[in-house]
């Protein structure tokens, strides 16, 4: 793997966009995301922890004699705080604010509320769970520590239909005799779980296990308001999984242990749109090689896909969404013994394997978490570690439908004020329009068709030629930024007498045609090059008398015989 990670990278480096949409934060320290949402306003949020120095209620003019008082005085003067980053679409960050906690802390998990801001939950070092609500520009609302007198640790913090939250992790358990709580425990580490109501209030919390070690992995709610929960249970042997149902109230309906002779170790439960359930954890082989395997149950615990998804290196997704489709993106990790990369994988429904990516350099870097953006893309939020370096960095990532990486947003202003210089003169004589959001329409009577006819005549040919000498080598110059060209035919409302049907049947096909005639006669006078690259942005499109040209609700007939242009950004 070492030699193909290499090559992997010498091609990458050659290769690599500045325009990728791939924002690493190069601080001092250690840094690490850990979860991502999309924001209403399209932004994306991710949360993590930064490395910060913790301002100190000590005297600062104490004199010290002696070095190891001094090293004493500062040792806990540098540590985690919770971390909210905000990045827009051209991958600018808008945010980048850590906490001011009195203790260093580490965000684990992120909720968006319904005024855009956020929950996040996460612990602190000595062993106390937080939940803190933040505003919209990352202020805080409140924050609620919580916990037994022991040492505990978050998981995860999922949202619940009624607007609250549940957080999910683990918790030593208490011998106590003075715990109110928890008077004896279950085992070494128990599951522990406490539920939120939106406004933070506490509704309860409690504590499930063994005698042996479970820790609280991830939680999802099910339609019927109930909780499943995916811990783990570990002894001198094994390291198994145990899926648990438990009611709204906490009270436990089911039990089901998932026993391997090789570890298991459980990453992520998602409830999928048909109500079934996956889970995404990790087994090894033979080799002792981490090999991902997929669990899809019913409510009833019934098994309905058990996939192991075979790699030739380690491998593990460590959380998974899925898209309207039935299909799964999984995020997660793949090493060997040199390096680490950051892993993104695309299943079909029935979890058979679609794309694999690697990313990142010859050192650590791995995705820890991933959310569907509303056009279907998808961001993950994880670490990333420059080859000559030792420090990791907070990083996101924008992808595509087949795990490439997609690419940053070009204001289209920008682009709507390059069109408006390219056509000034074309605009100045009425020929034509440019709308802001890179439509363009002729004016020019002679550029309108008659009725019924669709092929172009020679003044039009002449138009269209002077027309996309100007246009194609503009797209081309903002390739890495253009989708589309859409070229869209659009008729008149009138076909004789005939009937709405009729009507409109007949006029679509017509501007199908004329969409035709100007697209091939655009593509046919680009070389060969040009040609092989418009087959990927090219769209021709037939629009009946739906988007006919109307002034003071008439119908402009002759203007509405026509073509347009739109450009569709990336």
């Amino acid at each position: 793997m070492r030699i193909f990670i290499i090559l992997f990278l010498l091609l990458t480096s050659l290769m690599a966009k500045s325009s990728d949409f791939s924002v690493i934060v190069n601080k001092p320290f250690d840094d690490a995301l850990f979860d991502i949402t999309e924001d209403y306003d399209r932004q994306i949020s991710a949360v993590g922890f930064s490395k910060e120095y913790k301002q100190s209620s000590a005297n600062r003019s104490n004199t010290y004699t002696n070095a190891f008082d001094y090293l004493s005085s500062v040792a806990d003067a540098h540590g985690p705080q919770m971390h909210l980053l905000k990045i827009d679409k051209y991958a600018n960050i808008n945010l980048s604010k850590a906490t001011k906690m009195s203790r260093f802390s580490e965000a684990i998990a992120v909720v968006k509320t319904p005024s855009n801001g956020y929950f996040v939950g996460g612990y602190t070092l000595d062993g106390s769970l937080i939940i803190l609500k933040l505003d919209s520009n990352g202020n805080i609302i409140f924050n609620k520590t919580f916990g037994t007198k022991n040492y505990d640790r978050m998981n995860n913090l999922i949202k619940l239909s009624d607007g609250g939250i549940l957080a999910i992790g683990s918790s030593i358990t208490s011998r106590s005799q003075h715990d109110g709580l928890f008077e004896t425990g279950l085992g070494l580490n128990d599951i522990y779980l406490t539920r939120f109501s939106k406004d933070g209030r506490k509704l309860w919390s409690k504590k499930y296990g063994t005698e042996y070690d479970d820790r609280g992995i991830d939680a999802v709610e099910a339609f019927d308001g109930s909780i499943l929960v995916l811990s783990t249970t570990s002894n001198e042997k094994n390291k198994n999984i145990t899926l648990m149902r438990i009611t709204e109230n906490g009270n436990k309906i089911w039990l089901k242990h998932y026993e391997a002779d090789e570890v298991i170790t459980p990453y992520k439960i998602i409830r999928l749109r048909d109500n079934n359930f996956l889970v995404s954890l990790t087994q090894k082989d033979d080799m002792k090689k981490e090999q991902i395997r997929l669990i899809k149950f019913d409510l009833q615990k019934n098994v309905l896909i058990d996939q192991k998804i075979h790699t030739t290196y380690s491998s593990g997704l460590k959380d998974i969404k899925e898209y309207s489709d039935g299909s799964i993106v999984g995020v997660g990790y793949v090493q060997d013994a040199y390096n680490t990369d950051a892993l993104v994988m695309m299943l079909d429904s029935g979890l058979d394997m679609l794309h694999q990516e690697h990313y990142g350099e010859q050192n650590y870097d791995m995705f820890n978490a991933v959310t569907i953006l509303h056009n279907s893309q998808a961001a993950a939020a994880g670490i990333y570690t420059y080859e000559d370096t030792q420090n990791s960095n907070m990083w996101v990532v924008k992808l595509n439908r087949d795990a490439t990486i997609a690419q940053k947003s070009v204001k289209s202003v920008n682009v709507y004020e390059e069109l408006i210089k390219l056509f000034k003169n074309e605009i100045s004589t009425g020929k034509m329009t440019i709308k802001e959001d890179l439509s363009i329409e002729f004016m020019d009577s002679e550029l309108y068709f008659k009725v019924a006819q669709y092929e172009l005549t020679k003044v039009q040919k002449l138009y269209l030629d002077k027309f996309s000498d100007k246009l194609i080598p503009f797209l081309h110059r903002y390739k890495e930024y253009i989708n589309t060209l859409e070229i869209n035919g659009h008729t008149s409302s009138e076909w004789n007498d005939d009937n709405f049907t009729s009507r409109y049947l007949k006029n679509e096909k017509l501007s199908m045609n004329r969409s035709y005639s100007t697209l091939s006669h655009i593509f046919k006078n680009q070389d060969l090059k040009k040609q092989t690259w418009l087959t990927n942005i090219l769209k021709g499109s037939g629009l009946s008398f739906s988007k006919k040209i109307m002034r003071s609700e008439n119908e402009n007939r002759e203007k509405s015989r026509r073509v347009s242009f739109k450009i569709i950004l990336k």
